[in-house]
């Protein structure tokens, strides 16, 4: 399962995420709750916390949750499908 979502940060800058297995695994463990939840109750923390994840795992940030969030102006799905990518 691959979760896609685009990224608006504070700079004006955008990028699209997959979330993957392992960030699906982090996000049950942190929340105690299972990933079918985000398509049901879709909470912003949720969905921020996938895509720091992705982020964090990927290498395209250093900076713990919180400090990503403050660079975060926006969030939401992405257009992409997350089966094409590799």
């Amino acid at each position: 399962m691959r979760i896609s979502l685009n990224i608006t940060y504070t700079d004006g800058t955008s990028r699209d995420v997959v979330s993957n297995a392992a960030d699906i695994v982090a996000f049950e463990d942190k929340f105690n709750t299972s990933i079918v939840k985000i398509g049901e109750e879709p909470r912003m923390s949720w969905m921020l916390y996938l895509a720091w994840h992705a982020e964090k795992r990927t290498g395209n940030t250093k900076d713990d949750f919180d400090a990503w969030c403050d660079k975060v102006e926006a969030i939401g799905e992405s257009d992409e499908d997350p089966k094409s990518e590799g």
